[in-house]
């Protein structure tokens, strides 16, 4: 039995999707409030059998802070897929954000002992890399820097996979993924799957980039690396790396919209002086903050080598990838009208 954690989120699903191809058993975690046929739609994408695969998960309500109920989530589990994480860079999220990263992932862990899990595969992020190679790349031994400002959001990743290394140390065969942002289907409204109404909402972008991958890579690479037993890891997750305006034009023009105008670090510094001084009248301008305006603003070559390497994998490009959900997206906002 393979155990799944956030696996109503866009990634979690894919990789239940995955070992459902595969013929594996598995049981996915939800909220009670989670959204199933949202899933279910969205399977819809990915196979011509969706109805099939998705009536063979064991969904299970867990909570993170109950270890009874983990280790009741965990009976006849031997592979867990660690997907469950709360992304924000709203500072309002923080707290919330630091209890279920690190101290859900630290839980699930804990209920690992003495069950029968052999294997722990966590999802973690690019935003933990700090210090470049020799070609000027971040790559699997770009540690994370506290001396550096981060997001919070960086922060709690880091930690939660503090405690991923403190088990693997006491003997639990673990991987680490950073990926980037994950490009997929469905869950429009929340994580990276805001993806595309963002670009659509908004007339605006950034002057920096980021690294981006399809969700189905992320997937495929995540299965692979667990059944081939590549314990005591970390690889980074990515197809490419582009310019914010460069996504946001491909996105943009294919919903017949004008480019996004690029803000640039003046002005958006200026939005920091105005959260500053009106942040408690104005809310939105509280997401303006020092370590958000350096992450927006600044674009780093993320390096991909070590798994294509190591699986001799081929990424689906980005341009491709945004193309096919983007369709999707597109798609489902006709189903709604």
């Amino acid at each position: 039995m393979v155990f799944v954690t956030g696996a109503t989120g866009i990634l979690g699903r894919i990789i239940v999707l995955e070992l459902l191809k595969r013929g594996k058993k598995v049981r996915a975690a939800k909220r009670p409030t989670s959204n199933l046929n949202e899933v279910k739609h969205s399977y819809t994408f990915y196979t011509e059998s969706p109805g099939d695969f998705f009536n063979k998960i064991e969904w299970v309500d867990t909570d993170f802070d109950d270890i009874n109920s983990l280790q009741d989530a965990l009976k006849g589990v031997e592979e867990i897929y660690h997907c469950a994480a709360k992304v924000s860079f709203n500072p309002k999220d923080e707290k919330e954000m630091y209890h279920t990263n690190i101290k859900g992932t630290g839980n699930l862990l804990f209920a690992c002992e003495g069950s029968e899990v052999k294997k722990f595969l966590h999802v973690s992020s690019v935003a933990v890399l700090d210090g470049f190679n020799e070609k000027g790349e971040l790559d699997e031994d770009s540690e994370f820097n506290p001396k550096l400002e981060h997001p919070a959001y960086a922060i709690s990743k880091h930690l939660s996979e503090m405690e991923v290394w403190r088990a693997s140390a006491e003997g639990l065969n673990t991987i680490i993924l950073n990926p980037g942002i994950i490009i997929g289907s469905g869950n429009w409204n929340q994580s990276s799957g805001e993806l595309f109404h963002t670009f659509e909402d908004n007339s605006f972008t950034f002057s920096g980039g980021s690294s981006y991958v399809d969700v189905r890579d992320v997937a495929k690479i995540a299965v692979e690396l667990m059944e081939k037993n590549v314990f005591g890891e970390r690889f980074i997750i990515v197809s490419g790396n582009k310019k914010y305006a460069e996504v946001g034009h491909q996105i943009r023009k294919k919903l017949g919209l004008k480019d996004a105008r690029i803000l640039s670090k003046t002005q958006l510094n200026a939005g920091r002086w105005g959260n500053i001084l009106f942040g408690w009248l104005i809310p939105k301008l509280k997401i303006v903050t020092r370590s958000n305006i350096e992450s927006i603003t600044s674009f780093n070559t993320i390096s991909n080598h070590k798994i294509k390497e190591k699986l001799e994998y081929q990424f689906i490009p980005v341009q491709e990838s945004i193309d096919f959900h983007l369709n999707n997206y597109i798609n489902d906002k006709k189903l709604k009208k």
